[in-house]
């Protein structure tokens, strides 16, 4: 007989080590399986180590969708109020960094812990190095899974497999595939909070730059965001350019404000009258770096020289780079390097209050693998603990 258990999920990261934790404190028999052979491997290295698990100012704002209204019911009965609290009864220090982004003090490994440390609480298992080789629903509506371990089946089956980014820690676009074997539709996904490459002269530009960063603001269609921009020996990274990402088509250009705090045309008229004698190089030095200053004028071709003699024609070609620099990036650097996929199953075909699936009994979608994304900033693990919290209530009252 193969062994029956009342929930079965797959995969061992946030969302699914924390509907485990919930649903099994609430009476449920709970089974996660994963393939990898360490939990949370994602956890473990978000945020440079550290776990940026949350954010103060959570809104549905901070998540594209192609319903942003889906996010709302769960974010709203398990908000990062709950989380944070969760994490202060452990004793875990941590900080703001800035924008309300929540780090740990010490290591990631402390949300790590307490998460199993909460499904051992409740009993759930959490089983490792297991290959699902089939999963099928039998007439009576239990689902049956095929494992490398041998047959298992369960009253109810949540999807919590992530995404595809980062596929050296075992991430694979497994829960997508089996979302359209049930039926569902999935958007079509792609990296997301990821660096910009380039082919071209800027490509040149950013290699020679590396490791220079720059208070930016950047926007690509209607969205905007101001943060740090990094160059990098691929192309152009930091905190600015990933949110971009998101929201950023191929053969998009993006339009950076290099200096968004002055105005360039006015600064540079101000300097020709006021300091003549100042040389371009350094008067841009000032604002950024000497490095920067140096290859930005070589990049736009733009002769150094005492203030009072740079023309017109090189002020106005200047002021328009540094304020309006329209770049277009040949592409990203993928999942290798994403934080998140954007896109996934549509969440027309789940209920926003229980994340179960409209079209199958006992089948739920949480976390990244459903069509819902956060920006950079603790939103994406906010999203994991409210969705995986909102099907382990609908799995512990079907289970009672």
């Amino acid at each position: 007989m193969p062994k029956h258990t009342d929930v079965i999920i797959l995969g061992a990261g946030a969302a699914g080590l924390f509907c485990a934790a919930r649903a099994s404190q609430q009476g449920a028999d709970v089974l996660v399986l994963d393939h990898a052979n360490k939990a949370g491997k994602k956890i473990l290295m978000s945020g440079g180590g550290r776990c940026n698990f949350t954010n103060y100012y959570v809104e549905p704002g901070n998540y594209l969708s192609h319903n942003p209204h889906f996010c709302k019911s769960a974010l709203s009965r398990y908000t990062q109020w709950d989380f944070i609290d969760l994490v202060s009864r452990y004793g875990i220090p941590f900080h703001e960094k800035k924008d309300g982004q929540l780090f740990c003090d010490n290591k990631a490994s402390d949300i790590l812990n307490m998460l199993l440390d909460e499904c051992a609480k409740g009993g759930a298992r959490v089983q490792l190095n297991t290959d699902i080789h089939s999963v099928a629903q039998n007439d009576e509506g239990h689902f049956v899974l095929e494992t490398s371990t041998g047959t298992l089946t369960s009253d109810a089956l949540v999807v919590a497999t992530g995404g595809p980014s980062i596929p050296t820690l075992g991430a694979t676009g497994f829960g997508y595939e089996l979302a359209e074997q049930f039926g569902h539709e999935v958007y079509p996904v792609r990296a997301a909070l990821v660096p910009f490459t380039f082919t071209d002269r800027t490509g040149e530009l950013c290699k020679v730059l590396s490791g220079t960063a720059l208070p930016v603001s950047v926007s690509c269609g209607r969205q905007s965001f101001s943060d740090d921009l990094l160059f990098t020996h691929r192309g152009l990274s930091g905190p600015a350019m990933l949110q971009i990402s998101s929201y950023w088509q191929s053969g998009d250009a993006l339009n950076i404000d290099l200096l968004p705090a002055t105005d360039v045309a006015a600064a540079l008229q101000d300097a020709r009258q006021q300091e003549p004698k100042k040389h371009l190089r350094n008067w841009l030095a000032a604002m950024t770096t000497q490095k920067f200053a140096e290859q930005w004028l070589e990049h736009q071709n733009i002769p150094d020289g005492p203030m009072g003699q740079v023309s017109r024609e090189h002020a106005s070609a200047l002021a328009s780079s540094l304020n309006s620099w329209q770049p277009k990036p040949s592409g990203t650097e993928g999942y290798r390097t994403a934080e998140v996929a954007i896109g996934g199953v549509n969440t027309d075909q789940l209920s926003s209050k229980t994340m179960a699936s409209t079209l199958v009994a006992g089948l739920y979608f949480i976390g990244e693998v459903v069509d819902v994304t956060g920006h950079l900033g603790g939103f994406n693990f906010q999203w994991a603990w409210a969705s995986a919290a909102a099907a382990a209530e609908a799995i512990a009252e079907a289970q009672s």
